[in-house]
């Protein structure tokens, strides 16, 4: 079937609007017909060559929409379900799936061999990131899609598929913060604003946001952060201090990929402390650290892959959260636009001016 997608075939420069051959749903796969999907900076990154790849290539990954064919073999869902659609593609069986490390399957699908999608010449197209989902519709493993409720907007549904687990799952899932842990989340866009979501709603006390913007840190305040800073007063470090008796927090949540984020975090942790490392730098990024004082310190360094995400576990719990008015969703969006003015929403994003634009797909 053809499909509009936005296409990425040189690396820096912008998506062009084209149509794609999409291939039908085979064994375990879904067709999903889509109606939202944000931009996420990892999206941004790839278009721009920080990590490499092959080109062309469609991106996005965090989308939203509505099953409409299903392939043999699939129980999971069925035509007509509306869906969050997803990075993660798991076997369920494998040695880290069989341990719930379901972001770290070690199983190769049909699809990581022949994506599903081509030019009318035969010639293939990448799907980014597993999805491909700056394009109408996508082909996935069932395995990659978590049900919401029919009355759930799409827009919103989309922001579960990326960046609220990987925030909200960073706090929750791997560094397991609980009542009365001190918490410093460094970067307060999308994925670091669910972190301070997922710190609040466990009860940490303070919720520190730390960014350059005081515009971030005026919503990061709005998402549940008790205190904010900007790195750039010369005497944040201190007030941190001072809010955790002089020790220094139980964990930093580093959710941005710069260089400067990632050298800074150890210096606001405490004895015990952990430094959480969840945005993704390009490649080649390396942060020096003194090994001795991490062992005298018992300190950690611990990675966390998008929130360590058990999707059909952890989503029905977030749209409760979203449901009862303790997860704050809608406010996330900042714009939404049409699939052919999605270089303008791009450009938005890196220019600082928006926590989550979305394409939307009538």
């Amino acid at each position: 079937m053809q499909i509009k997608a936005a296409i990425c075939r040189a690396f820096g420069k912008p998506l062009s609007i084209e149509t794609l051959e999409l291939a039908p749903p085979r064994q375990g796969e879904v067709l999903v017909d889509l109606r939202a999907c944000a931009i996420c900076h990892s999206d941004i990154s790839y278009a721009e060559g920080a990590w490499g790849g092959d080109l062309p290539a469609v991106y996005g990954h965090e989308a939203a929409g509505v099953v409409s064919a299903v392939g043999p073999g699939v129980t999971g869902v069925v035509p007509g379900d509306h869906v969050v659609v997803t990075l993660i593609r798991s076997c369920g069986h494998c040695h880290y799936c069989a341990r719930q490390s379901l972001v770290m399957c070690e199983e190769v699908f049909p699809l990581d061999q022949q994506g599903p999608l081509a030019f009318a010449d035969g010639g293939a197209c990448e799907q980014g990131l597993r999805t491909g989902a700056f394009a109408e519709k996508v082909v996935v493993h069932e395995s990659q899609l978590a049900h919401v409720p029919a009355d759930m907007p799409f827009d919103v549904a989309s922001l579960l598929a990326c960046g609220v687990i990987t925030g909200f799952g960073a706090v929750t899932n791997t560094a397991r913060v609980s009542a009365g842990h001190a918490v410093a989340v460094i970067g307060c866009g999308g994925v670091g604003l669910n972190a301070i979501q997922g710190a609040a709603l466990a009860g940490a006390s303070p919720v520190i946001a730390l960014d350059l913007s005081d515009d971030k840190l005026a919503a990061a305040r709005e998402f549940g952060a008790t205190h904010a800073f900007n790195p750039a007063d010369p005497d944040h470090a201190k007030s941190i201090k001072a809010l955790t008796q002089g020790r220094g927090v139980d964990f930093v949540f580093v959710t941005v990929g710069v260089e400067a984020a990632l050298a800074s975090a150890p210096r606001y942790i405490t004895r015990n402390g952990s430094i959480i490392v969840v945005g993704m730098p390009a490649n080649g990024v390396r942060i020096p650290y003194d090994p001795g004082k991490l062992s005298a310190l018992n300190q950690k360094i611990i990675g966390s892959k998008m929130g360590e995400t058990r999707l059909r576990h952890d989503i029905p719990v977030l749209v409760e959260h979203y449901q009862k008015g303790r997860l704050k969703l809608d406010e996330l969006i900042t714009a939404r636009y049409r699939l052919e003015e999605i270089n303008e929403a791009i450009a938005a994003v890196k220019n600082g001016q928006a926590l989550r634009n979305v394409v939307i797909f009538e």
